[in-house]
């Protein structure tokens, strides 16, 4: 291994644990989930531990995109333009069963799955997912940001 090489590895790894602990969130809420993704951020839980407190409302500021709720068909493009002007990096968290499936809506109008519409990186299930299930969820993600090889 050359100097080269153990300086960019340090780098990644330093650049991957800072993007690890600084989340920008950009929550997509749609539905009946959007408590327990609130309740997620009380005291109880703390989010906030985990780098990801703050969430954003422009999509140009957040680079993790939070899809809770049942999403429609007629609501698909407006969730592909949000993850469109989305800054690179950026991950995508499937929060809940009709996000990642559809749920029991097996009908015309809601999508069954975003990952149809956008890639997700993680899925957390549940009908709503309980609080501990999203914190688990978050820290799968930490650890695919920080293991990501950087682009410079």
């Amino acid at each position: 291994m050359g100097v080269g090489a153990f300086f960019t590895s340090k780098l990644d790894e330093a650049i991957g644990w800072a993007r690890k602990y600084s989340i920008f969130q950009y929550p997509f809420v749609t539905a009946c989930c959007g408590m327990e993704y609130m309740a997620t951020a009380c005291s109880h839980y703390d989010v906030d531990r985990f780098g990801a407190g703050l969430p954003r409302f422009s999509p140009r500021q957040a680079d993790v995109l939070f899809v809770v709720g049942t999403i429609s068909h007629k609501m698909a493009p407006v969730l592909k333009r949000i993850y469109d002007q989305m800054t690179e990096p950026k991950w995508v968290v499937a929060f809940g069963v009709c996000t990642c499936t559809g749920g029991f809506y097996d009908n015309y109008a809601t999508v069954q799955g975003i990952d149809t519409i956008i890639p997700v990186d993680v899925y957390i299930p549940g009908c709503p997912p309980r609080p501990e299930s999203v914190l688990d969820g978050l820290m799968k993600l930490q650890d695919r940001i920080a293991a990501q090889t950087q682009r410079y």
